[in-house]
């Protein structure tokens, strides 16, 4: 599968409101919130399990990452575009960063 053509699927189960500000604030709090749930399986499993992963952990953490890439999908779309163009500008950003020897550090635009 694509990412396009994930994108095309999980769209199909998106619930749009009549207010783009929310449908916006939405899709961007349960995207954090999904991040945030990966986030604290990756705690407990350091805290509880001296940062051992198990396969039942890496399972539950992929379920989430596919939240994660539902939540990017459908936000994508919010601002016109397709999952494809967000990959292939990250890769030519990053790409360029590695090129340049600026691969590590801050700024989103180094």
């Amino acid at each position: 599968m694509t990412l396009n053509e994930y994108q095309k699927e999980a769209l199909v189960t998106a619930v749009f409101a009549d207010d783009e500000f929310k449908d916006l604030m939405h899709w961007m709090l349960g995207l954090s919130g999904e991040t945030g749930e990966i986030a604290e399986k990756l705690k407990k499993i350091i805290r509880d399990k001296d940062g051992v992963v198990s396969e039942e952990d890496r399972i539950e953490i992929i379920k989430e990452m596919g939240d994660v890439l539902w939540y990017l999908a459908v936000l994508a779309k919010h601002f016109d575009t397709d999952l494809d163009e967000v990959a292939a500008g990250n890769i030519k950003k990053l790409r360029s960063r590695q090129a340049r020897g600026v691969i590590s550090g801050n700024g989103d635009n180094r």
